[in-house]
C-alpha cells in the first residue's frame, strides 16, 4: 500500500496507536450530528473579515495576508526544512531548520526560540495556540513508538513538555489551548494529546490520514485528509488544497459538511465556527468562497476569495 511510507529525510517510526492510553477527559457534548461544539451566541457575533493564505517559495513561505487590503511577507532563510507554521494573525511564522532549531520570523526580524526541534521531515509541523502566545512542536532525537512534544511561548520563554505522541505530523490546537491533534508519520491514524494530562490517544474511525488541518474549540470535532489504503501518503509537506472530512474524536462518527461544491479546505475558529473553502462562487468565477457555518451547521456568512490566492493555501481565517 503506498501509504506506508512518507519520503522524507527522518524516517518517523510511530504507531498506529498508543494502546495502554486512558481515554482523554469527556469534551462538551456540543449539537448532536453538528459539525462544531455549541458556544454562546455572543461570542459568535464578529464576522469573518479576511483570511490568510501562504504559499511555498525557495527557501521558505510567503504568506498573504487579506484583510480589506492586502499585506505580505516571507519567512524561512538557510536550512528551511518545509516545517512551518503561520500564526492565526498572519504576521509571524514560526519554523524549523535543519540544525533543529524553532524560528519566530516577524517583520523581517527571525529569533530562534528553542532548540532540538525535530528536523528533516516536513510533516513534523510547529502549531500555534489560538492566542497566538505559545507554539508546539516535536522534540527531536527520540526512539520508540511515540515522540515528545514541547511547548514554548512564542518569545522562546517558559519552555515545557507536552507529553508523548504517536500523532507528531501537521499538529493543531483546540482554542481552548489544551489539546493537539496530529497524524501518526506512517498515515495510520490520528491522535489527540491532551497536554495537561500528558496523555494521548488514537481518534477512532480514522484509519488513514495525511493532513490534520483543524480542532474544534473543545477537541470534540477533528478536520483531516482521510485517505484510502492505495492513495499516497505523500511526503508531509503542508498542503495547498485538500478535500476536508470532519470526525467526532469520541465516537469516530463522520460529520457531513453541509456545503455543495467542491471542497478545498476546512478549518475551526476560536468560537466553533467552521470556515469551508468552495472552489468557485456564485458569480460562476474560477476563484473560491469561505462559508461560514455555525457550529449546528447553519450556514451564517459567504466571501468570496480574490482570484489571486486561487493556487495558495488557507492557513487562517480573520475576524
Amino acid at each position: 500500500m503506498k501509504h506506508r511510507a512518507l519520503a522524507v529525510g527522518a524516517a518517523l517510526a510511530v504507531s498506529a496507536a498508543l494502546t495502554a492510553a486512558p481515554a482523554l477527559a469527556a469534551a462538551p457534548s456540543g449539537v448532536a450530528g453538528a459539525v462544531g461544539a455549541a458556544v454562546p451566541a455572543s461570542r459568535q457575533a464578529a464576522p469573518v473579515a479576511g483570511a490568510v493564505y501562504v504559499g511555498h517559495r525557495a527557501g521558505g513561505v510567503k504568506v498573504l495576508v487579506h484583510r480589506g487590503g492586502w499585506t505580505s511577507h516571507t519567512a524561512g532563510g538557510a536550512g528551511f526544512t518545509g516545517q512551518f507554521a503561520v500564526a492565526p494573525d498572519g504576521l509571524r511564522v514560526a519554523w524549523i531548520d535543519d540544525g533543529g532549531r524553532l524560528h519566530v520570523s516577524a517583520g523581517g526580524t527571525d529569533k530562534v526560540v528553542a532548540r532540538n526541534a525535530a528536523a528533516g521531515a516536513p510533516c513534523m509541523t510547529p502549531a500555534w495556540t489560538a492566542d497566538g502566545k505559545r507554539l508546539a512542536y516535536p522534540v527531536g532525537g527520540g526512539s520508540g513508538a511515540a515522540t515528545t512534544v514541547a511547548v514554548v511561548g512564542a518569545d522562546g520563554t517558559g519552555r515545557s513538555v507536552g507529553g508523548r505522541t504517536s500523532g507528531p505530523c501537521h499538529l493543531t490546537w483546540s482554542a481552548d489551548g489544551r489539546t493537539l491533534a496530529g497524524y501518526a508519520g506512517d498515515t495510520a491514524g490520528v491522535h489527540l494529546l491532551d497536554t495537561r494530562r500528558r496523555v494521548s490517544v488514537r481518534v477512532p474511525g480514522v484509519k488513514l490520514a495525511n493532513h490534520v488541518e483543524s480542532l474544534s474549540p473543545d477537541a470534540r470535532r477533528v478536520v483531516v485528509n482521510a485517505i484510502g489504503p492505495d492513495a499516497p501518503g505523500g511526503d508531509g509537506s503542508w498542503p495547498m488544497s485538500f478535500t476536508p472530512s470532519v470526525y467526532d474524536t469520541r465516537t469516530g462518527a463522520k460529520i457531513a459538511i453541509p456545503v455543495k461544491g467542491r471542497l478545498l479546505g476546512a478549518r475551526y475558529l476560536r468560537d466553533g465556527r467552521l470556515a469551508v473553502r468552495v472552489r468557485g462562487n456564485t458569480g460562476g468565477s474560477a476563484a473560491g468562497t469561505l462559508v461560514i457555518l455555525s457550529p449546528s451547521g447553519k450556514e451564517l456568512q459567504r466571501l468570496p476569495e480574490p482570484a489571486k490566492v486561487r493556487a495558495l493555501g488557507l492557513v487562517g481565517v480573520l475576524e
